[in-house]
This record gives structure tokens, C-alpha cells and sequence, in this order.
């Protein structure tokens, strides 16, 4: 694959043009959350705090949750973990070396989500400036918070909003059905049900953090099994 050639105007534009079908994406989720932010007891000033403290859209929604119910804090540190884990693997393959400086390398690791690593993962390595992968992820932050605050403002001023609560459940859904279009991947999902059901009956108190801690080793033996299953014989 060649590397694109650079461009001549500056690299703010540049990524402007390249998280652009994102933000179309992350702004009115953002709104969504900060209707359900407001709707759920919070100031708006919550919103932009949530948004610059955690900042990763999934886990944010389901914080409000967690913190509504006064859930412990370890609860919320290992499914802040088992929610967040994937970010790992994309570090393996995200182009820090590309920026320059420790504070700025600090923000592009504590921006790295979902969205900025799709739009960067799929230019041609070397393609990007480290100028260019800094905007990006500036311009997606900015979406979000743009979007949580607009929502919070809004939210403030509407009715209660019947069903706005079932957005966190609507999110994780559009994501499950994605995931299985993309990779067919029939026993992963009979998996996930499977371990929700029985960690609501053996911890319903503890239903999430178990049913998710089950789940990933679930699937990591599954898949373990499954990639020997593909190795030929010698």
C-alpha cells in the first residue's frame, strides 16, 4: 500500500476532512448523553467533567448508572477495566511514534478511543503527521463534548423524556448487531446471553461484574480452542 500524499494545507483541516462522517456520528451521541445526564439527576457542569474525565462514550453512560446506585468503587473499577480492555490491543498498532513531545504523546494516549483509532488505523502507515493524529483526536474529543454539553443544556430545558433512559441499552445493542454483521460469529453472542442469564441467577447483585468477567474467559478459551482448531497438522 502507498502512503497518501501529504497535504498541502494545514493538518487541522486535514483531519477536519478526516473525522468529518465521525462527527456526524459522536455529536448527536453525545447530545444523547447529556439529555440522559441532566434527565438523571445531574447539573449540566457534569457533562464536560464526565466527558474530559473518563471519556469513552460507553463507559460514560453506563457510569451514570453505576453512580445513581452508588455501586462500590471496585465494582466500577473492574467493569471500567473489562469495558475499556480492547484499548490495549489498539495501542499495539496505533502510531504514537508519530508524535512528538511527552505532553502531547500524554494526550494522544489519553485520547485514543474508538472512533480516532478507526480513522487512523485505516490510513497507510507513515501517511499521517503526528500534527495531523493529534487533531484528529482533538476534533473527535471535541464532538463528544460538544455534544454531552448541548445535550445537558437541552436536556435541562425539555420534559422528561420518556425512554431516554433505554439509551445506554439502544447503544449497546446497535454495537452487538454491528459486531455480528461484520464477523458472524454465531457462539459469541449465544455466549454472552448465556453468561448474563446465569450471573443473574447465581450474583444478582453483582450480575454485571460477573457476567462480564465470565464472558471474557469464556471467550478467550473459546477462541484459544478455536485457533488450534485451524493450525494445520505438521
Amino acid at each position: 500500500m502507498s502512503a497518501d500524499p501529504a497535504p498541502a494545507y494545514p493538518a487541522w483541516r486535514a483531519a477536519l476532512g478526516d473525522t468529518a462522517a465521525v462527527g456526524f456520528g459522536l455529536f448527536p451521541l453525545g447530545v444523547a448523553f447529556g439529555v440522559l445526564l441532566v434527565q438523571s439527576g445531574f447539573a449540566w457542569w457534569w457533562a464536560p467533567i464526565f466527558s474530559f474525565t473518563i471519556y469513552a462514550g460507553s463507559l460514560e453512560f453506563l457510569a451514570v448508572g453505576l453512580l445513581l446506585a452508588v455501586t462500590p468503587l471496585a465494582s466500577i473499577a473492574v467493569t471500567t477495566f473489562l469495558v475499556n480492555f480492547r484499548h490495549v490491543f489498539y495501542a499495539l498498532s496505533f502510531p504514537l511514534h508519530q508524535v512528538r513531545g511527552p505532553l502531547r504523546r500524554l494526550y494522544a494516549m489519553y485520547a485514543l478511543t474508538d472512533e480516532t483509532y478507526a480513522v487512523v488505523a485505516t490510513r497507510a502507515p507513515g501517511s499521517l503527521s503526528g500534527a495531523r493524529i493529534l487533531w484528529i483526536q482533538v476534533l473527535c474529543q471535541a464532538y463528544w463534548v460538544g455534544g454531552g454539553v448541548t445535550g445537558a443544556l437541552v436536556g435541562g430545558v425539555l420534559p422528561d423524556v420518556p425512554g431516554i433512559s433505554f439509551a445506554l441499552t439502544a447503544l449497546f445493542a446497535v454495537l452487538a448487531i454491528d459486531a455480528f454483521r461484520a464477523h458472524r460469529d454465531v457462539p459469541a453472542p449465544i455466549i454472552a446471553v448465556a453468561c448474563a442469564l446465569g450471573a443473574q441467577l447465581v450474583a444478582p447483585d453483582y450480575m454485571l461484574v460477573v457476567a462480564m468477567t465470565t464472558f471474557v474467559v469464556v471467550l478467550g478459551l473459546h477462541f484459544l480452542l478455536a485457533g488450534r482448531r485451524e493450525v494445520p497438522d505438521a
